[in-house]
């Protein structure tokens, strides 16, 4: 692009700086209550851990024949919301998505603190955690390794794989505008961004390496989250749980995970852009472009789970047929048909462009999308356990409270961490946004002439 054409955007170039890196000084009140909240809620589910820790595994509601419970759920829940993260922004980037900058950032940071809210899970299921060093095939003089057939060692090297690249993902899209922090910032922030920026100075040599590293960081994630997430399903798939042991598992998983990101995104942009004013960056349209992916996505889960129904009848088995009989019409049917309603029919009306657009709306069909995955985890997880092969041992499943307690103290970390990265990095891509605006400005001015 011309120098002049360049100088005439300098005053928008401006004026994104401001706007973005202006969001994360002077937190309102409003900020401080709900970080207190989220932190109270998270403080709240360490000492339930600690009390779980101290008492034993006996004040859980796991028992025969449910060893797996709200625990896994969440484990599985969060590891989903944090595939999606990624996968949301590389893919987007790779398939040159013009909307992915109001979303891309804001889907990274996402990503790398539900990892770490999943991480928790193996380590709170474990009980003893003080073992949890048999997780991790190391050497030592003891000649101890790791069970390989545990599905526990399978989500220690997918959660730990995905975290590290994640985190180099998040951090190498921030390093243009960790430069624009540190000229923006005076103090030790100005410090710390300047390390953080590792001497980036915008020469066309850093931007020419710079391009191609994220390429292949894009390229490289997505296939990533794909078989990591193919590897949670194979914590279910591999058994020979009546429910679980199906082939359709991996595809389903990683469908249902960008299903569910997409709703935590949407879930946590509409009121943030509210709030640190950024109305002009992610607007209208932006939402209802990535409304039009909740609805792709809704679909095809949908389309899972009538395939998994159809498999489970045409083998004529017919412990895998009781199984979806009990989910339909069993103890936990209500949950069942939830599930159906926020995953299945409620996103249906994304087919009104009116709905798309309507930004309360599009809130609301998100909380129920969360709340339908969750509850799709719990009951691919309970009820195949609580109804298996022997009607002899066949039981049921209630959290007990602390359960539920360190369940809402993992929202409390996820929400707590998220609301120190809106103030404390740039919640949007900057260099992203002045990029589109030279390729917006370039295309008609080649259209002028």
């Amino acid at each position: 692009m011309g120098e002049d054409t360049r100088m005439n955007l300098e005053p928008y170039f401006q004026q994104v700086e401001t706007d973005v890196l202006g969001a994360m000084s002077k937190p309102r009140m409003f900020y401080w209550i709900a970080l207190a909240i989220s932190a109270l809620a998270f403080a709240g589910g360490l000492t339930l851990w600690g009390y779980q820790i101290f008492k034993g595994m006996g004040v859980a509601g796991i028992t025969h024949p449910v060893g797996w419970g709200v625990y896994i759920t969440n484990l599985v829940f969060w590891v989903g919301i944090a595939h999606s993260g990624t996968l949301i922004s590389a893919v987007l980037f790779l398939f040159r998505a013009q909307f992915r900058s109001a979303y891309n950032r804001i889907a990274e940071a996402m990503t790398v603190i539900a990892v770490m809210t999943a991480g928790l899970y193996p380590l709170i299921h474990l009980g003893r955690v003080w073992r949890a060093y048999f997780l991790f095939p190391y050497p030592n003089q003891r000649l101890v390794w790791a069970n390989f057939r545990s599905p526990l060692v399978w989500d220690v090297f997918a959660v730990s794989t995905y975290l590290t690249i994640s985190m180099i993902f998040f951090y190498v899209g921030m390093i243009p505008d960790f430069a624009a922090a540190r000229r923006h910032f005076t103090g030790i922030r100005q410090k710390i961004y300047n390390g953080l920026s590792l001497g980036w100075q915008g020469t066309t040599d850093q931007w020419r390496h710079y391009n191609r590293l994220y390429m292949f960081l894009a390229a490289f994630a997505t296939p990533l989250v794909v078989s990591v997430h193919s590897v949670v399903s194979w914590d279910f798939a591999m058994s020979i749980v009546p429910g679980w042991h199906s082939t359709i598992f991996a595809p389903y998983f990683v469908a249902g995970a960008i299903f569910s990101g997409i709703a935590m995104v949407i879930t946590l942009t509409i009121p943030m852009r509210k709030i640190l004013k950024l109305e002009s960056y992610i607007t209208v349209d932006h939402y209802e472009k990535i409304a039009k992916v909740l609805l792709v996505t809704a679909m095809i889960v949908s389309f899972s789970y009538i395939i998994e129904l159809l498999l489970a009848l045409y083998s004529g088995n017919i412990f895998e047929i009781s199984i979806f009989k009990y989910r339909m019409l069993g103890h936990y049917r209500y949950f069942y048909w939830l599930m159906i309603f926020c995953n299945v029919l409620l996103p249906l009306t994304l087919f009104i462009k009116k709905a798309r657009r309507n930004l309360v709306y599009l809130f609301i069909l998100s909380l129920f999308v969360n709340i339908g995955m969750w509850l799709e985890r719990f009951i691919i997880i309970v009820t195949s356990l609580a109804h298996e092969y022997n009607p002899y041992s066949w039981g049921t499943y209630t959290p007990r409270p602390v359960e539920i307690g360190i369940s809402i103290g993992s929202f409390g970390m996820f929400f707590t961490f998220f609301l120190i990265f809106s103030k404390t990095l740039p919640v949007l891509s900057i260099s992203e946004i002045k990029e589109q605006k030279e390729h917006l400005e370039q295309k008609e001015k080649g259209e002028n002439q």
